[in-house]
């Protein structure tokens, strides 16, 4: 094939080449609006997802450490705005967004995020009523898990003082804010319930902020150190209107650090005043119950008893003794009923004993008959029985029997066997 020397020749490469650095440099940085799909596409940390509309699907890649800062966890069907550029990977010869930053449509990312964890969180039951534990109302040690720069731990503290002074306070001081907060927290709930075992309760919060300030407290690292605490936790994260994850994980729940002073012990004023009142109360009681006993007794001194008290003995002694006869009585009555069974036993047996030799006689006589009448005792009186063979039917008449068959003779004392020679009907035969 001839070509015009004119005529500009590319490679594979070369034309990839060009195609790329036209992309990359008419879309430097692109914002892109679509739905995500294939977002369980996961290599070594780097995610390929691809994003969609109703007519077209742009193949994208999110590299490690962008994935790494993702707040929020890419799910098939979410809607997202991502910012990047237009590149081609040469092996593949197709393009692709290389994503630099991502978030949701409708709810920004740290929302979004927090709602999944709160989903999560909730069905594996960190969140269960079962699981919280009660504060003690008046501890001896108190932890702080905080930062010691805010003004949290100023107003835990000045909150503690006022309503009980000198209470024992340990101070574990954290970063509340950034990257490494979550992790400095988690670690710190840690220590207080590996290293500070006679702590009774803990609070762990900060003062309040924005949804990004007070983002170390929705992290899943902090929930489970709060789940998986021995010591019962008080959380006071923000103000009223903040609700962090830490707050449905831990057992009690404080608006501030302030009302958190408040819950974890009462006033020292307070706790007299109830002392007072319960002291008063059980003086009371007592003085109540002493008049009560009084009154039984100055009843008791003036009974009969007091008065004469061998009176009571003899009584006792009366109603023994007719006890004593009764069960007497009673023990007799019992014997000579016992009596009049075996009686009743002995006759009964001598009717039995007379009942069986009636009837042992009565079957005497029922043998005896049956014997005379048996064909068997005739053979005692010389008489005989023939059975022909094999059939051992008795010979009754002499037509039934002919020459040659052989027979068998019953006596009283035995049997034999023998052949028929000769049969004569004559009834007279051999009598002369």
């Amino acid at each position: 094939m001839k070509t015009d020397n004119k005529v500009k020749i590319y490679t594979v490469s070369e034309i990839t080449k060009r195609i790329s650095s036209l992309l990359e440099d008419n879309f430097p940085g692109v914002w892109v609006e679509g739905e995500i799909s294939n977002s369980e596409k996961v290599y070594n940390g780097i995610i390929y997802p691809k994003l969609k509309d109703k007519s077209a699907i742009l193949e994208c890649i999110i590299f490690r450490d962008i994935a790494s800062r993702i707040k929020f966890k890419l799910k098939d069907g979410l809607k997202v705005l991502c910012f990047g550029r237009i590149g081609v990977f040469p092996p593949h010869g197709r393009y692709r967004l290389y994503i630099e930053r991502i978030e949701p449509r409708g709810l920004g990312a740290l929302q979004l995020a927090f709602e999944q964890l709160k989903e999560r969180l909730y069905k594996e039951g960190l969140f269960s009523i079962e699981h919280k534990r009660p504060i003690p109302l008046l501890p001896r040690k108190i932890g702080v898990v905080t930062s010691l720069s805010g003004a949290a731990i100023r107003d835990i503290l000045n909150g503690i003082n006022k309503r009980f002074p000198n209470v024992h306070i340990i101070i574990n001081p954290v970063r509340v804010q950034g990257k490494e907060a979550a992790k400095e927290i988690a670690q710190a709930i840690k220590e207080f319930n590996q290293f500070y075992k006679d702590v009774d309760v803990l609070i762990v919060g900060r003062g309040g902020g924005s949804l990004e300030d007070l983002w170390a407290f929705n992290e899943e690292v902090v929930a489970r150190a709060i789940f998986s605490s021995r010591i019962p936790v008080i959380s006071a994260v923000g103000h009223e209107i903040d609700r962090s994850i830490s707050d449905f994980v831990a057992d009690r729940v404080a608006g501030t650090p302030t009302k958190a002073a408040e819950m974890v012990i009462a006033k020292k004023e307070e706790l007299e005043k109830n002392l007072l009142n319960y002291s008063r109360r059980l003086r009371s009681a007592l003085r109540h119950y002493s008049q009560e006993l009084d009154k039984r007794l100055s009843t008791l001194a003036r009974s009969r008893f007091f008065k004469r008290p061998e009176q009571l003995i003899i009584q006792r002694q009366e109603y023994l003794a007719d006890m004593a006869i009764q069960l007497r009585r009673n023990f007799l009555n019992c014997i000579n009923m016992k009596k009049e069974k075996l009686i009743d036993v002995k006759v009964l047996k001598k009717s039995m004993q007379q009942y069986i030799r009636l009837k042992e006689e009565k079957f005497k006589n029922y043998v005896g008959k049956l014997e005379s009448l048996s064909p068997l005792a005739i053979l005692t009186r010389g008489y005989s029985l023939t059975l022909q063979l094999p059939s051992k039917k008795i010979l009754k008449d002499i037509k039934s029997i002919k020459k040659k068959d052989v027979v068998q003779t019953i006596l009283s004392n035995g049997r034999f066997i023998s052949v028929v020679e000769e049969v004569n009907e004559d009834a007279t035969y051999g009598t002369k």
